[in-house]
């Protein structure tokens, strides 16, 4: 499986962005997601027990307009 770069977080400061790439999976569309891992203890209650092979990141807003920006082109181009 190979990662496409979608983009940064513009307000993050170097080596320390929130990142969202896309992958070249065939069986189905994925993304990857680098961000800030989730420790506030109320955000976790209110989630819930997660498995050990899983992890909860937080990204901005904005990262996710990225995949926004991809979805609205490749419907384009279909």
């Amino acid at each position: 499986m190979r990662a496409q770069l979608l983009g940064k977080d513009p307000e993050s400061q170097e080596g320390q962005s929130p990142t969202l790439f896309a992958t070249d999976r065939t069986d189905r569309i994925t993304y990857i997601a680098q961000g800030w891992k989730v420790t506030d203890p109320q955000a976790l209650a209110d989630i819930g027990p997660v498995p050990e092979h899983e992890t909860l990141v937080e990204i901005p807003e904005d990262v996710l307009k990225m995949y926004a920006r991809r979805y609205l082109h490749e419907e384009g181009r279909r």
